[in-house]
């Protein structure tokens, strides 16, 4: 690193938290307020102008477009002859809310992340707040860097050492099909139902039940309303032993 840069670190106030950062990372931060804002979950999030609320969920668009073209180039390069279902059902698998969720907590996430925890608990298994923070801080990396250095980045840095993609091949990830398509062939009904939260939850929070046959198999809670199906659907799968 260049003598500017170690000292410039030495002298920032926020060196711990640069430091944390490069840890992580692997490089140096350029503008920090992106990587603060790339970690601050809607439940903290900070009002500006306007009433507009500051939060990562801008970031999280973003970093999910180009996490999204990063591992579309990689599988099409690693499988040259496989076709366009292939690869795009091995995307969905990288990109699942379940495997981000995985990575965010090994690479220490749920460190940095500021969030609401009266309301949400970001290791309990129905949270996606981790993995949406992966996406946010891809975001951010793109707009601090370029998406050549996101894309080497997220090549050298999170899939090789952390991502088995051979493995992924015959992983299951799609639980909310799989739930379907066992419900078909053993001629049941399933639905999917939104319900009202309890009192004292937090009112953007989702919760879905699944139900099969009228019967209610499990639910999950998310402050996305999809991701809180998938979870459901995760879940009522291990229920069923399916």
């Amino acid at each position: 690193m260049p003598f500017s840069k170690i000292y410039k670190l030495h002298l920032s106030p926020e060196r711990k938290y640069i430091k944390a950062l490069k840890n992580i990372l692997g490089f140096v931060p350029g503008n920090l307020a992106l990587y603060r804002l790339a970690f601050r979950h809607k439940s903290k999030s900070v009002t500006i102008k306007k009433g507009t609320k500051s939060s990562n969920e801008r970031l999280e668009f973003l970093g999910d477009a180009i996490l999204g073209a990063v591992i579309a180039e990689i599988l099409f390069k690693m499988y040259p002859y496989k076709e366009e279902g292939f690869l795009t059902e091995m995307r969905s698998k990288i990109v699942s809310r379940v495997n981000l969720n995985q990575l965010a907590k090994k690479l220490g996430f749920d460190k940095l992340i500021e969030f609401d925890n009266r309301t949400i608990n970001i290791t309990a298994k129905h949270s996606s707040v981790l993995g949406d923070a992966f996406e946010s801080l891809v975001g951010a990396v793109y707009l601090d860097k370029g998406y050549n250095f996101t894309k080497n980045f997220l090549a050298q840095r999170i899939v090789k050492p952390h991502i088995d993609i051979l493995m992924l091949e015959h992983t299951e990830t799609n639980f909310k099909s799989k739930l379907i398509e066992w419900c078909q062939q053993h001629g049941k009904e399933i639905a999917f139902e939104l319900i009202t939260n309890a009192e004292g939850e937090h009112d953007k929070l989702f919760t879905v039940q699944v139900l099969v046959d009228g019967q209610i198999i499990t639910q999950a809670l998310d402050f996305n309303k999809k991701n809180a199906e998938k979870l459901a659907a995760e879940k009522a799968c291990t229920q069923l032993a399916i």
